[in-house]
């Protein structure tokens, strides 16, 4: 009789454990076995590799994450709006245009996406041929000017910058790829290509082995104007003028930036320890590639463009970081 007391007895207390690993998991203890999916770009882009350390890095300190390559910024959007991915890294072009509904997502809206950090500039270069005598945005009315492929961020960022310099009308629009715009300003077919990327861009190095090439500067007026007209996305950079054969001088432009989100239903204390995670590891991360190596704390929200999730907000805060209203969840 004792025996089969014992036996119960145990049986019981096992019973008792396994419910009370079952109530853990299903209140508090989610995040930890939730995996969490990063949509990041292609394999030979900046994306993938960065978005795959990060990954490793957040599964090792106790968030379950995986990175997979994808079509980039515009389908990155598009993966967080319908659940497939519940972080993302993409131009902050592209985040604000998924939020608001406007461009290639108009009519579409991707309004849970919330911001974490921003991460490094992508440059837009206006690139002519160093012998060419136009010197100033203005000097590309009536010339022939690849603007980027149709519907894409590239010339999206084209126009937005050729209308505040007052010439949008007056060039010749040519819907190129950078690829193929390379080589047509090359050959002397277009007199200027507009490629949106980090900066030295590999595909701007090959023409100006052969083709010494300079980069337009975009003056702060310009930029003052854009920023008026709530492209608030839009940052100052500098290019030294070692970046590219043919430069002589260092020029002004504007960037983009890449931008880590996520969506607005992952929990806070999740998106907390994402943030946390991130900056502790900066050090890492930024052993990736060249372009990371501006990720950092004190450049975070340095042209955020979406509200912030409520997890990187906290952080931001407990760092003693002032959020723009712009940015408040």
């Amino acid at each position: 009789m004792k025996k089969v007391m014992s036996i119960g007895l145990v049986a019981v207390l096992v019973l008792a454990v396994v419910i009370a690993g079952c109530i853990g998991s299903e209140g508090g203890q989610t995040t930890q076995t939730q995996e969490i999916t990063i949509y990041t770009g292609g394999t030979s882009g900046v994306y993938f590799p960065l978005g795959s350390k990060y990954a490793e890095i957040l599964s090792k300190n106790g968030v379950n994450a995986k990175a997979v390559t994808s079509g980039a910024s515009v389908a990155n959007a598009k993966a967080i709006g319908d659940g497939t991915a519940q972080a993302a890294i993409m131009q902050n072009d592209v985040a604000y245009y998924a939020y608001h509904g406007l461009y290639m997502f108009e009519g579409n809206k991707i309004e849970k996406l919330r911001g974490v950090a921003a991460l490094y500039p992508e440059t837009v270069q206006f690139v002519v041929r160093a012998d060419s005598d136009i010197k100033s945005l203005q000097d590309l009315a009536g010339k022939k000017v690849a603007i980027g492929a149709p519907g894409s961020g590239t010339a999206v960022a084209a126009e937005q910058i050729l209308k505040a310099a007052g010439v949008w009308d007056s060039i010749q629009k040519v819907n190129q790829a950078f690829s193929e715009a390379s080589q047509s300003l090359k050959l002397g077919q277009v007199d200027a290509a507009v490629i949106v990327s980090g900066a030295p861009t590999p595909a701007v190095n090959q023409i100006a082995v052969q083709t010494p090439v300079r980069i337009l500067p975009i003056p702060d007026d310009i930029l003052n104007k854009l920023k008026d007209e709530g492209y608030i996305f839009y940052v100052r950079q500098v290019l030294p003028k070692d970046t590219y054969n043919g430069m002589t001088e260092d020029t002004p432009t504007v960037a983009v930036k890449a931008v880590l989100v996520v969506s607005a239903d992952l929990p806070e204390d999740v998106v907390y320890q994402m943030t946390k995670i991130l900056f502790d590891n900066v050090a890492e991360l930024q052993k990736v590639h060249a372009k990371t190596q501006y990720i950092s704390l004190e450049t975070a929200l340095d042209g955020m463009s979406i509200p912030l999730h409520p997890g990187a907000a906290k952080y931001y805060e407990e760092n003693g970081m002032t959020i723009p209203s712009e940015l408040k969840p």
